[in-house]
């Protein structure tokens, strides 16, 4: 039975909530009523009468060519002036009653202060002349108050009572920071220590450590409050002890919330958009989390595409989210606040020019960087030459690519440039085809040396070399025979060309040591020559004990 009652009110109590609101609307469109005003309706817009931010009577009817907001702006003017001049006394304030319109007037000598009419007395239900006493008594005591509170001895208080709250203030504030900076971290460990983690079988969904992190942002986020609320009361507090300010206190948190209102309005206003705008966020968010493994496995090659190389991946992957992206924008902004105004197609404008602009040669960059990630002239690590740099490459962006020379200096290459210049990868053969790289240096001999002792010598000197492979074996070639000399162009093999510099400065060190052994001299044929007289260019240690510079070389003519 009590169940049946039960039931019954739940049903009469969703009933009246149901017909409260169309009984509302039928009675606001009853025409019996639409013809029916209020007193209040015609009385006309109310203006009130301040002094010092204080509302001392309302205004609602205008006096000949006067509107009532002009009149309720005039007798504050008066009030003002009356309450700043200190040789008026507001005792002096008198009510006279004219003589033609029986309407009663506030007066200061011959200066009239306010009138009141009969429309003022029917919003306050009262006569004339009583309203206008009270008028009088709300004037007289808003001008002495106006003046105390303007008092340097008033005044000195109110700054004494600031800084007093700005002291407590900061303090409150250095001890909450000095506690909470202390508390908080023992309060995680505490909470990471003893709240289990959640998870399901062997998968750990949220770590214990993510949950006191999680505590650790809501105890900020309450000590937040705290602070803005206290500040808030501060501002308010100080804000109302001066006058000149008071209007700011009493105002400061309704400015808050009419903001507030407003921003709400806005977003209320915009509702279904910002659902779209969502919508699209989180379809494009999980379809790039759709694609990522894809991309994954192809870079780990666990997926293989026929003619698709691994280090395309991330590339790859990139610019196809980069293209997501833009085209989610596209179809979320015309859902944006704002879009058809004015004000926001001149913004598009002019950031679609200023972009189009100062773009262009960025834009050649990043069409160089993919040009240059696709046709793989180089990855990173590889020992390339671009015109006269040879390098490192440590950074390939879309951009600039930079490269590391072996004296240590970075530099910065734009990918535009790049396209117009012959780039020499030293490190792609042996990468991508397992063949070693070839390093070749030229030497200048004469013709009195026999080639093959300088094929032999040049080949112990690259063999004699770090880094320099037996097999395939060094081989000489005879590049040139010229006038004086003849050009021997050593070839040596090496699987380390990030390495070149260095094995290069070894294989010309080496090739010395093995000329100077054999008693090759390394010297210009064109000085060799005139041999006659000269000590020999080799070293002392390689040359015999019983060594002597020869002696010059003169013949005679018998037959003069």
């Amino acid at each position: 039975m009590k169940k049946i009652w039960r039931y019954l009110g739940l049903f009469c109590l969703v009933l009246l909530l149901t017909l409260s609101p169309i009984l509302m609307i039928a009675a606001q469109n009853n025409p019996a009523k639409q013809g029916q005003e209020t007193p209040l309706e015609t009385l006309g817009e109310v203006f009130p009468v301040m002094l010092d931010n204080q509302e001392l009577f309302t205004i609602r009817q205008g006096i000949g060519s006067f509107s009532a907001q002009e009149r309720a702006k005039s007798i504050t003017a008066r009030i003002e002036k009356i309450a700043d001049d200190d040789a008026l006394s507001p005792e002096d304030l008198t009510i006279k009653i004219d003589p033609e319109d029986k309407n009663p007037s506030i007066i200061l000598g011959d200066t009239v202060i306010a009138t009141i009419t009969s429309k003022d007395a029917k919003l306050h239900a009262v006569s004339q002349e009583v309203l206008a006493e009270r008028a009088l008594a709300k004037i007289k005591a808003a001008i002495v108050r106006y003046r105390q509170e303007r008092q340097p001895d008033n005044l000195l208080k109110d700054a004494v009572l600031t800084v007093s709250a700005t002291l407590s203030t900061v303090l409150i504030f250095w001890v909450m920071i000095f506690i909470s900076s202390r508390g908080f971290p023992q309060i995680q460990r505490l909470i990471t220590s003893l709240v289990p983690g959640v998870g399901f079988q062997n998968f750990e969904i949220i770590s214990s450590r993510t949950i006191g992190i999680f505590s650790l942002r809501i105890l900020q986020f309450i000590r937040t409050l705290i602070i803005l609320t206290i500040l808030y009361f501060y501002l308010t507090f100080v804000l109302r002890l001066f006058p000149w300010t008071r209007k700011f206190g009493d105002g400061f948190l309704q400015y808050f919330f009419r903001a507030l209102e407003v921003f709400s309005q806005e977003i209320a206003k915009y509702l279904p958009n910002i659902f779209i705008i969502l919508l699209i966020v989180f379809i494009t968010h999980y379809l790039l989390r759709a694609i990522k493994p894809f991309f994954t496995a192809l870079a780990r090659e666990n997926l293989v595409i026929h003619g698709f190389y691994p280090d395309w991946a991330n590339p790859t992957y990139n610019l196809l989210s980069l293209l997501i992206i833009a085209l989610a924008i596209v179809i979320a902004f015309p859902y944006l606040p704002g879009f058809n105004s004015p004000a926001f197609q001149g913004v598009s404008v002019f950031l679609g020019v200023l972009f189009s602009l100062g773009s262009t040669s960025a834009i050649a960059n990043v069409v160089g960087g993919i040009i240059l990630i696709y046709t793989r002239s180089f990855q990173l690590g590889d020992k390339i030459s671009i015109g006269d740099v040879i390098g490192d490459v440590i950074e390939k962006g879309l951009l600039v690519t930079r490269i590391r020379t072996p004296a240590n200096r970075i530099i910065t290459i734009p990918n535009s440039s790049l396209l117009n210049t012959n780039v020499i990868n030293f490190s792609v053969s042996q990468r991508e085809f397992k063949q070693p790289l070839i390093l070749q240096t030229t030497v200048t001999l004469g013709y009195d040396l026999p080639w093959r002792k300088v094929h032999a010598t040049l080949k112990e000197a690259a063999l004699a070399t770090q880094f320099i492979v037996s097999e395939p074996a060094p081989f000489v070639l005879q590049t040139s025979l010229d006038d004086f000399y003849v050009s021997y162009q050593l070839n040596a093999y090496t699987d380390h060309p990030n390495k070149m510099v260095y094995i290069y400065s070894e294989l010309h060190q080496n090739i010395q040591d093995k000329c100077n052994e054999v008693g090759i001299e390394i010297m210009s044929p064109h000085y060799k020559a005139l041999r006659d007289g000269n000590h020999s260019t080799i070293p002392e240690n390689y040359l015999p004990e019983d060594y002597q510079s020869p002696a010059f070389g003169i013949q005679s003519n018998p037959q003069k």
